[in-house]
């Protein structure tokens, strides 16, 4: 857009806010140095492009806005004068990148007072040195108090990501080590009764029927379904009598293994019908230890392949030797957080996967998605207090992806809604939350991905819902704001 030039008065800029404490000489090197311009409506500056001008509004009507996905979402609408945008930041130097943080377009014709970033960095170190050195010890001051609280907030985050994945590893662990031990007696069991057979008096075509019964008990206990505490405890009564009936001691210590791996007393009549009544007992027991050490190996692999998924969900979830920018499918982000964070979630919640199966891959930072997951699920957590309902839902709405956290926790007040993303705030108690979770899911969905984060919230409905971008994010984008 083209911009007509106009006459500086130094009086009309004594009278702006912004200079009215100036001095004539002030005033007079302001006029010199920058210009005054026309700019018709449209467009006066764009985001991102390089921040070369300062301008403040002499009179007219400007909208500040911020992209956003693909869309441009007003932050600003002002007709006062005096109001400036543009490079304010030029003081700092290289420092920080020398970029528009938003665009500026005028909506009726407008007249600004322009001044080049070079002459306005200059006049406020010549002018206002001490300001200028305040304004930098607070500028940087809170940028690197949110860099180190952050990090303090990542911290925090992986430690209790760490005892959860230390939780949930141990309870396999230690079910494999039970199983193994007890594996190792059943096994020497199972060798002094197949000596005691090998010695008995088995036909050779009794002993081959019997090796066929084992074949078939293993294979039996592959296909075994799981069984109610009601059925399975009649299941066991029968066998348990079928057992004493027969003169088996301690029939009731092997009727529970028969039943767990799927074996009936129809079996058991096939079993006595293959050998004599005297060497019933001895085949019974040992094919019982052959039922029980397949049992045993199932539930070691059960923990194994347990220990195996949490360490490729913690792999997933920290996106080791992955690039930092990936085509991912949401959906395994959002499973391996909730994997590594179902001991934080505990016994008491219910998680409820609504999920849109047929939503495409997307392009993300995976490792800073699963963090804005982690701190939206932990904030339910804690908002529930143990208790209640987690809905994690996705979907596919105008062009844009969405991922919906929902809580059944009391809601978010009115009077701080509108304050939860801001650095610092905090409801939680003192030592239970820096107050900058929110602020970096903001920052990594907003500004890295150009998404949105936005909440709905009334007692037993609270929702935070993230939408993001189906193409690749702007290159603009790919850097936080400072």
């Amino acid at each position: 857009m083209t911009s007509e030039p106009a006459v500086c008065h130094e009086e009309e800029l004594r009278s702006l806010f912004l200079f009215e404490k100036l001095s004539d000489d002030q005033l007079a090197w302001l006029c010199r140095e920058g210009r005054v311009e026309i700019n018709q409506p449209g467009q006066v500056y764009a985001e991102g492009a390089a921040a070369t001008c300062f301008y403040v509004l002499l009179e007219g009507t400007v909208v500040l806005s911020r992209r956003v996905g693909a869309d441009d979402v007003e932050v600003n609408r002002t007709s006062k004068p005096g109001v400036y945008a543009g490079a304010f930041n030029a003081y700092l130097g290289d420092r920080v990148p020398q970029v528009y943080n938003h665009s500026m377009r005028v909506t009726v014709p407008s007249r600004f007072y322009v001044l080049a970033a070079d002459d306005f960095a200059r006049m406020m170190h010549e002018w206002f040195p001490m300001a200028v050195h305040m304004l930098e010890g607070v500028f940087f001051g809170n940028r690197n108090t949110q860099q180190a609280i952050g990090q303090r907030e990542r911290l925090l985050a992986l430690g209790s990501l760490s005892a959860g994945l230390t939780h949930e590893l141990n309870n396999p662990a230690a079910a494999s080590l039970r199983a193994t031990a007890a594996l190792r007696e059943r096994v020497a069991g199972m060798r002094h009764k197949l000596g005691m057979i090998a010695a008995g008096p088995f036909q050779r075509d009794t002993l081959m029927t019997l090796v066929e019964l084992q074949e078939r008990a293993v294979e039996q206990v592959a296909k075994a379904a799981p069984l109610g505490p009601m059925e399975a405890s009649d299941r066991e009564d029968a066998v348990g009598d079928w057992l004493e009936d027969h003169g088996i001691a301690g029939g009731w210590d092997l009727a529970p293994t028969f039943v767990q791996a799927g074996l009936d007393t129809e079996w058991l009549e096939h079993v006595a019908a293959t050998v004599d009544e005297a060497t019933l007992e001895g085949a019974l027991r040992w094919l019982n230890y052959t039922v029980e050490t397949e049992l045993l190996m199932n539930e070691i692999e059960d923990s194994t392949t347990r220990i195996s998924s949490l360490v490729g969900a913690a792999k997933q979830y920290s996106q080791i030797d992955r690039a930092p920018f990936q085509v991912m499918d949401i959906h395994e982000l959002l499973d391996s957080t909730l994997q590594m964070l179902a001991g934080k979630l505990g016994p008491g919640v219910t998680v409820v996967k609504d999920y849109d199966c047929g939503l495409p891959r997307i392009p993300v930072y995976p490792g800073e998605l699963n963090q804005v997951w982690t701190n939206l699920i932990d904030n339910a957590a804690s908002a529930m207090a143990g208790t209640g309902t987690l809905t994690v839902r996705t979907a596919l709405d105008h062009e844009r992806v969405l991922v919906e956290f929902g809580d059944t926790g009391p809601g978010v007040p009115d009077d701080i809604r509108g304050r939860i993303f801001e650095p610092f705030f905090t409801t939680k108690p003192v030592g239970e939350g820096t107050g900058l979770g929110l602020d970096i899911s903001w920052r990594i969905v907003v500004n890295k991905h150009h998404g949105d984060l936005q909440v709905e919230s009334v007692p037993g409905d609270t929702r935070f819902r993230v939408h993001l971008p189906l193409s690749d994010p702007e290159s603009d984008g790919q850097q936080e704001s400072s």
